[in-house]
């Protein structure tokens, strides 16, 4: 099942939460791959009072016209796309150390003691570099 097809629960899930709580998400962004680059999606997001930030899908269309017309509304939340590619490398990273990968823990504490663990690392390396302090 593609991820797509959980969005319209997740959005309303999201939007009943916030306002449980008290958080106001008029005019915030959401950032979603190309896969998520549809009408529907985008309608469903506006009347949640988000902006979303879905880099465009071009299937289905070899038309120049609709291809500028996309590249053109996406120009603008471009920078705003580019922040989403932090999120996805530190999971990436994460990546990299196998106890994260692939779940032994049973208790949630300790798995997220190890992410924490792993973090760490990972900021330690991107401030220090990986060897003698260098980069």
């Amino acid at each position: 099942m593609h991820d797509s097809l959980l969005l319209p629960d997740s959005v309303d899930q999201l939007s009943s939460l916030t306002q449980r709580l008290g958080i106001d998400l008029l005019g915030s962004f959401i950032t979603l791959d190309p896969g998520f680059d549809s009408a529907v999606n985008k309608q469903r997001i506006d009347a949640a009072g988000m902006i979303p930030v879905i880099k465009p899908n071009f299937r289905n269309t070899k038309d120049k016209n609709i291809i500028g017309e996309r590249t053109a509304v996406f120009a603008e939340l471009k920078p705003i796309y580019r922040l989403r590619y932090r999120i996805e490398r530190c999971y990436a990273w994460e990546d990299t150390y196998r106890k994260l990968v692939i779940r032994y823990e049973r208790l949630p504490e300790t798995f997220l003691g190890w992410r924490y663990l792993a973090s760490a690392m990972i900021n330690f390396r991107e401030c220090f570099g990986k060897k003698d302090g260098k980069r």
